[in-house]
């Protein structure tokens, strides 16, 4: 069972869905990803894209986001993110969007809705990475100045740049790596 590493809900107990459909992101990996977020998150609208149980979007809750948006398709992993988002309405905002993720951020970009960071890990042996990935940096949807924070296999290989996006660091913990880019500066309508 995964549990709040950190902030108002420490120690909080969060649903995991049942079945091998999603992977949860590990704690070691959470807590590697949050202590390179750290700064970033305070205030921030938080975007976790294909977000299993949600145990990365209630960490960041946990931390001071100011509004979580939870993305994810499959119905029994929606259902875990609602439980949990019941059991923690305590801390702050939270939106489900039971949704496959690029017809999320489709929706989302029409409606001029904008993210100050960007939480991605799709399913590591699907082709989403580079499709999501070129959606966002052809996108509005992070603000300017905006963080991506990606996990995939560490073997996996992404792209340096991609469209308005530029990777600043990444960061191997274990089998998994965590990619990290930036929004450039680019013409807001």
């Amino acid at each position: 069972m995964n549990r709040i590493l950190s902030g108002r809900g420490r120690g909080r107990r969060l649903k995991a869905p049942a079945g091998s459909r999603t992977r949860p992101t590990s704690a070691r990996v959470r807590q590697t990803l949050f202590d390179i977020l750290a700064p970033e998150i305070p205030g921030s609208r938080f975007l976790d894209a294909f977000a299993g149980g949600g145990a990365v979007g209630f960490e960041a809750l946990s931390r001071g986001a100011e509004a979580v948006v939870l993305v994810e398709q499959d119905a029994t992993a929606v259902a875990a993110i609602r439980e949990n988002a019941r059991a923690l309405a305590n801390l702050g905002q939270v939106e489900v969007v039971r949704q496959d993720v690029a017809t999320a951020l489709l929706g989302f970009s029409r409606a001029g809705r904008r993210f100050d960071i960007v939480y991605l890990d799709p399913p590591y042996d699907s082709d989403m990475y580079e499709k999501v990935l070129h959606t966002l940096g052809a996108s509005t949807l992070l603000e300017e100045g905006g963080l991506l924070a990606v996990e995939h296999f560490h073997k996996r290989e992404l792209p340096g740049t991609i469209g308005h996006l530029g990777r600043t660091r990444s960061v191997k913990v274990g089998d998994h790596r965590l990619s990290f880019y930036r929004l450039t500066t680019v013409d807001r309508p």
